[in-house]
């Protein structure tokens, strides 16, 4: 029977290779939905291909051959079997929130469903009995690693190091867009392409992991990996370490999150040659030049509604940087600049997640 599936942000970086994935193994998935953004020309293309019964679009008056749905109501529908949660940003989270409560499992590639409400989504699926499935490449490599969460000593997240790694401060400063966009590794959105330059994306991971896998912050480490051979590691109690190794594919983290638990030959499949790679090359981040990860660590450690407060800043920074209003390093700047006024909020509500998160995003313009 083929496992039946919605993708939201389809138009997307990550939702135009779920779709090449299924593509290959048409005969194991059946596409319920598909929800894109203001691309209707590609999304009316992708509907014409895969024949979903309902699309989402910001111009539904456009979309051509699928039924309209809201979001919301998508992600409501019962015949989902998983839906693939691909869209950027604030958006992904009550859409998630919505299919857990209608029992559907999540393969999840959005990072700030968990940052802002990571307590509440996952208390949710557990109450629920909901599946996420971690879609980033990272979080993917620690759950095929895991098999007993009790015996794990330590997560170590892998980091490519992005195009600065060489670079130095100064030449960060004055980094161009194009120049932090140059990713040596991954092809990904522009936005998370740029939370990768600073390695915001990274602490972003972090956070994650900590809400995903349900383990303390002081073990999770990260480690510089420039070649992303490696996508991450779990060290045993006992000292053993285990490692999850593949080509830097997005390709195969998508398709073993919308496919588990079985696993099938798909299009990134081929032998993996250890001779060819010929050498993996680790380091210690630098915390002076990347502060942005240790601003992520702390703030998963005071809580509450201080990661709501960082990835708002942060997020309305990366935009700010992208149309040249503002330089690379003035993102993590204006970070700072907001948590330092921010007044935590323990334990948040939903509802005071998105009021602290729409407050933190205008005060946050208002500096540019």
């Amino acid at each position: 029977m083929k496992k039946r599936i919605s993708i939201l942000g389809s138009t997307g970086s990550i939702g135009r290779q779920a779709l090449e994935v299924i593509e290959r193994l048409q005969d194991k998935f059946e596409i319920i939905s598909l929800a894109g953004g203001s691309n209707i020309d590609l999304l009316n293309e992708q509907i014409l291909k895969f024949k979903p019964k309902y699309a989402y679009s910001t111009k539904p008056q456009e979309i051509i051959g699928a039924k309209y749905l809201p979001l919301e109501e998508i992600c409501s529908d019962k015949s989902n079997d998983i839906i693939l949660v691909a869209v950027s940003g604030k958006i992904g989270l009550k859409p998630t929130l919505i299919a857990i409560n209608n029992g559907i499992d999540i393969a999840l590639a959005n990072k700030e469903t968990l940052v802002m409400a990571g307590d509440i989504v996952m208390n949710l699926a557990k109450s629920k009995g909901v599946n996420i499935i971690p879609v980033d490449s990272e979080h993917c490599a620690i759950h095929q690693c895991i098999k007993d969460i009790s015996q794990v000593e330590k997560l170590i997240i892998t980091a490519s190091g992005g195009p600065f790694l060489h670079k130095s401060i100064d030449e960060m400063k004055n980094a161009t867009v194009e120049q932090a966009l140059a990713h040596p590794r991954w092809d990904m959105g522009r936005k998370i392409t740029v939370d990768s330059a600073t390695l915001m994306n990274k602490g972003l991971e972090v956070i994650e992991a900590h809400h995903l896998f349900n383990i303390n912050y002081d073990k999770i480490d990260v480690v510089v990996h420039p070649q992303s051979i490696i996508h991450s590691a779990i060290e045993y109690v006992d000292g053993s370490v285990v490692a999850q190794i593949g080509l830097p594919s997005m390709h195969i983290p998508i398709q073993y999150a919308i496919s588990y638990p079985e696993r099938f030959a798909g299009i990134k499949s081929k032998s993996f040659s250890f001779s060819e790679i010929a050498r993996l090359d680790f380091e210690e981040p630098d915390w002076n030049k990347f502060k942005a990860l240790k601003i992520a660590y702390n703030c998963g450690q005071i809580g509450g509604s201080a990661p709501v407060c960082m990835n708002a800043a942060n997020e309305e920074g990366v935009f700010a940087f992208l149309e040249g209003k503002i330089k690379l390093f003035d993102i993590i700047n204006l970070v700072e600049k907001m948590l330092e006024k921010h007044s935590v909020t323990k334990s948040p509500t939903l509802e005071e997640i998105f009021e602290i998160d729409n407050e933190i995003r205008i005060k946050t313009r208002e500096n540019f």
